[in-house]
């Protein structure tokens, strides 16, 4: 082949590798937040969730994430018309990520605070949850927090608990990663006592095996809390499909059959 007949072979293989490029790129539509369109028509967002929190969101036995917050995203989802795709995300980094459009919202016991809203968005509220105090079960004349001065407490970082205990003077905030890992120092003696939102302490203390009867909730809940999903600042339209759906599984009893599977 001389040189003039390649040069036009190439130009035109060029020409059809930049289409087919093109192409790929189009065939998938990218919103917002990494919102996609499925083929079928029905946009597809992905949701992150820190699945240490039993039973809100946890890793079951068969690797799979599963858990009242897991159930109720799929379920606003069917009924807004959107299908959702779970990624398993660090609590740390969780919000880092929604705001760096790693995934499209955040469904994770996430309270709903003012704080919180200079930096992201939140759906309706989907549960009530405040904080409540864990300790040993042997403690005793201990109803709340500001009842173990000079002793320590754990918290999962960046949580509500977390600020409440730091708010506290005389009693010093462990932090964790993980709440269970706070939960087991707890059961070991090196905590006094653990604070955490309502539902989960109520399964590691009610529910888990290796904790029942170790562990007792003191006292009443002594925050009123909200769950709400999380979506970034300004992204109304995953805000508007999730709002959607969680008022149908609200009206129409999904939620309270989610909360008796899990919670009761």
């Amino acid at each position: 082949m001389n040189m003039r007949k390649q040069g036009k072979t190439a130009g035109k293989l060029s020409v059809l590798v930049l289409t087919a490029v093109l192409m790929a790129m189009f065939a998938v539509p990218v919103f917002a937040g990494g919102q996609a369109e499925e083929e079928s028509g029905q946009p597809t967002i992905t949701v992150a969730s820190d699945c240490t929190w039993p039973p809100m969101e946890f890793i079951n036995e068969d690797k799979e994430m599963v858990g009242f917050d897991i159930d109720l995203i799929r379920a606003v989802g069917e009924a807004a018309g959107f299908e959702v795709v779970n990624k398993n995300t660090a609590w740390d980094g969780i919000f880092a990520g929604l705001k760096n459009n790693q995934y499209d919202a955040v469904i994770s016991s996430v309270t709903i605070t003012e704080e919180r809203k200079k930096e992201m968005d939140f759906s309706i509220p989907y549960l009530d949850a405040g904080q409540v105090l864990i300790v040993r079960e042997e403690t005793s004349n201990v109803d709340e927090v500001e009842d173990l001065d000079g002793q320590k407490v754990g918290a999962q970082i960046g949580t509500t608990g977390a600020i409440y205990v730091g708010n506290v003077e005389g009693v010093e905030l462990k932090v964790y990663d993980e709440l269970g890992f706070a939960i087991e120092d707890l059961a070991n003696g090196r905590l006094s006592g653990v604070v955490a939102d309502t539902p989960i302490a109520a399964d590691y203390v009610l529910m888990n095996d290796t904790y029942k009867g170790k562990l007792k909730i003191v006292g009443e809940p002594f925050t009123d809390e909200q769950y709400g999903v999380a979506v970034k600042k300004g992204n109304t339209e995953v805000l508007e499909m999730v709002n959607a759906g969680l008022k149908k599984v609200i009206e129409d009893g999904t939620v309270e059959e989610l909360k008796d599977k899990w919670l009761r």
